[in-house]
């Protein structure tokens, strides 16, 4: 009974903001949890990115790299966690942006926002899987230091990849609650034997303190040698991404505005000292850098665990706990891209809308958002046949589009004088400016940072494509709003209890009609 009536609150809360329920709240504070700290997936996501830091700076960019952009990611989550608090919507911060705006700029600043929520949730689905498949392979030269994946066989393993993600979020979208958990512990477990085994089998190679935290070498990279230190915070960045997209889920949880909010911090704070967990035992066992460098599939964490344990059975052991760990991330990436392309969709922002924001009521998931979430993913793989460093471009384009998404909402707030945030039950306070500011500067660094290759010298086929991928997802949207939403699309409802105080917007009514819910517009007063 008591469930029930959690639910019917959290509903009615929904409904202010001008949305029907329609997704189970069948999801805990927990779950939540497992599900952001499933797609940052802090040991694979460092272990597929390794080559980047190893080129660009070695252990400090490792270590210190990963502290930095922790410590900054927690400055991020907090300024979400304080927004979502007081807007718990499946929309996001596409939802976010529209409210904090002025009603003349809502629909504008929603668009945009949107656009960037979703192609960084499909690009971070994306360098997930496909960087999962390429470190499948990558097991085969444990056993075959001569085998090289071309690129069909590492195209076809990435959509075997997707599909299986695929699968779980269709078929067993009622077991998402404990899988989410079980990444938790999986994950955990994972770290702790990983320490373990390589501490205490590593004979050959034992590294000194120094070089664990003070040996910086970026002769490889090209780079000067200060700003090959910023390039290579790619890897933390990359990794420490995925929190905010965690929002999406805020119409499976209950309690929404205090659960997620708190999920999402957390989420950042057990990332960090995990991936600290994981990488240093590594890199006091870390083999001769030039080997991992030149190793032909760009994955070294498994020579690294074969050179370790002596044996390829022994690396290959280690490295299916990164495997299974890939698994949680590339399933819990998909559920959070698929439920922000419903939500988009519902608010009539992307083509074929009226299919993609439909749910299935057998299966209570978005079974048309998930299917259009796994076909571009699918697509926008094939980039690999063009460029030998597409996966740079993929983990690129995701950390700028998912940032920049994460900083408009910040920033609208800041200038407008945190009112719409000043009751928030996650409240920053009086150190509000100052977080939300370490945020602002950091996204404006990140934009610029992540369009650059790993190393120079470049050419057509190590470049980075990020600002090409994101110049081509820009002029779809920009195609669609004059084609359709310029006259069309009046961004999410607004609910006339939450922000009526706010000068300058002003509140459009509840959407008490089941279709006008369904389908995100609000009627105007």
């Amino acid at each position: 009974m008591r469930q029930s009536s959690v639910d019917a609150s959290a509903d009615e809360a929904l409904a202010r903001m001008g949305y029907k329920s329609e997704l189970p709240r069948n999801l805990s504070m927990l779950s939540i949890l497992g599900l952001s700290f499933a797609i940052m997936a802090a040991p694979f996501g460092l272990s597929t990115t390794l080559y980047i830091t190893l080129t660009d700076g070695q252990s400090v960019s490792i270590i210190w790299g990963w502290v930095l952009v922790t410590l900054i990611s927690i400055c991020i989550a907090a300024s979400l966690a304080e927004i979502c608090a007081v807007y718990p919507t499946a929309g996001g911060v596409y939802y976010w942006s529209a409210m904090l705006s002025t009603n003349e700029y809502a629909p504008m600043m929603s668009f945009i926002d949107g656009w960037l929520t979703l192609v960084g949730n499909w690009t971070v689905t994306l360098s997930i899987t496909f960087s999962g498949g390429q470190l499948i392979l990558s097991a085969i030269s444990l056993w075959n230091e001569d085998f090289v994946a071309n690129e069909w066989q590492t195209i076809l393993t990435f959509w075997a990849v997707v599909l299986v993600c695929a699968l779980v979020n269709v078929f067993c979208a009622k077991w998402l609650d404990l899988v989410n958990k079980v990444c938790i512990f999986w994950t955990g477990t994972s770290v702790l034997v990983i320490l373990v085994t390589l501490l205490s089998m590593a004979r050959e190679t034992r590294r000194s303190g120094e070089f664990v935290f003070a040996h910086y070498d970026a002769s490889q990279s090209g780079w000067p040698e200060g700003w090959a230190f910023f390039v290579g915070l790619l890897q933390a960045a990359y990794t420490l991404t995925g929190y905010g997209m965690v929002a999406a889920m805020c119409e499976e949880v209950q309690n929404p505005h205090r659960e997620v909010p708190k999920a999402i911090v957390l989420s950042v704070v057990a990332a960090g000292i995990t991936g600290l967990a994981y990488l240093i035992p590594i890199l006091f066992v870390l083999p001769d850098v030039q080997t991992l460098i030149d190793v032909a599939s760009g994955q070294p964490i498994g020579l690294i665990f074969k050179t370790v344990t002596g044996s390829a059975g022994g690396g290959f052991g280690l490295l299916f706990l990164i495997l299974g760990i890939l698994m949680f991330a590339g399933i819990g990436a998909l559920t959070a891209a698929s439920r922000c392309t419903y939500a988009f969709a519902r608010d009539g922002a992307i083509p074929g809308f009226r299919l993609w924001r439909r749910v299935n009521k057998r299966l209570d998931v978005p079974v048309w958002a998930l299917v259009l979430s796994t076909t571009v993913i699918c697509l926008l793989g094939l980039i690999y046949f063009g460029s030998a460093a597409a996966f740079n471009s993929f983990t690129g384009v995701a950390t700028i589009c998912l940032s920049t998404s994460y900083g408009l909402p910040i920033l609208i707030s800041m200038i407008r004088g945190r009112q719409a945030v000043k009751h928030s039950t996650f409240s920053l306070g009086r150190f509000g400016y100052l977080v939300n500011g370490i945020t602002i500067v950091w996204i404006f660094l990140a934009v610029v940072l992540f369009c650059m290759p790993v190393s120079l010298p470049v050419d057509a086929t190590s470049m980075n494509y990020a600002s090409v991928v994101f110049a081509g997802f820009a002029s779809i949207s920009v195609s669609w709003y004059f084609a359709y939403a310029r006259k069309h699309f009046t961004g999410p409802p607004v609910p006339v209890d939450q922000i009526e105080d706010i000068p300058g917007v002003v509140p459009g009514k509840p959407a008490d009609d089941p279709e006008q819910a369904k389908s995100g517009v609000a009627e105007k007063p």
